[in-house]
């Protein structure tokens, strides 16, 4: 099965120069915790629910005139449309994440995949693989960094 049968299709983007109030009520609205941020046509980053609070609100930043940019991450972490459920799960596993953005070959976004859209769309061991691999590090108390190295193989 490919991603692009389980995916989420119908995903909204911020902009980098949005607000963090911005960001959080759409957040509110759409009753997500990840945006992905684009600009000219292109996803340069993501922004979850907990950077506005840490990285913004906690450190002392006002959400009325602070920007996404100032709290996104920009490395990046993707698949592609035409990836097999198998090998996404894998990434998500290895790469400790519940979300992945979704990008056509020309890395543009189409979507995003989360594992709750691999357990209703994949009835093989996908989903338990990639929730296997997120939890195991949620249990041991490792907050996994992004190694530039990992990101030649699937990020930006």
């Amino acid at each position: 099965m490919k991603i692009n049968e389980v995916m989420t299709v119908d995903v909204e983007v911020a902009n980098p120069d949005d607000t963090l109030r911005t960001a959080a009520t759409m957040m509110a609205d759409l009753d997500i915790g990840v945006l992905p941020i684009g600009e000219n046509d292109r996803l340069v980053g993501m922004v979850t629910d907990r950077d506005i609070a840490i990285r913004g609100v906690a450190g002392g930043g006002d959400i009325e005139t602070m920007k996404l940019r100032d709290v996104m991450t920009e490395a990046v972490r993707y698949c592609f449309e035409d990836e097999d459920t198998g090998e996404v799960a894998r990434k998500m596993a290895e790469w400790q994440v519940r979300r992945l953005p979704v990008l056509d070959r020309e890395k543009r976004l189409v979507g995003i995949v989360s594992l709750g859209d691999l357990a209703i769309g994949d009835q093989g061991e996908a989903p338990h693989m990639a929730l296997k691999g997120v939890s195991e590090s949620a249990h041991a108390g490792d907050k996994p960094g992004l190694d530039p190295k990992d990101l030649e193989k699937g990020g930006f």
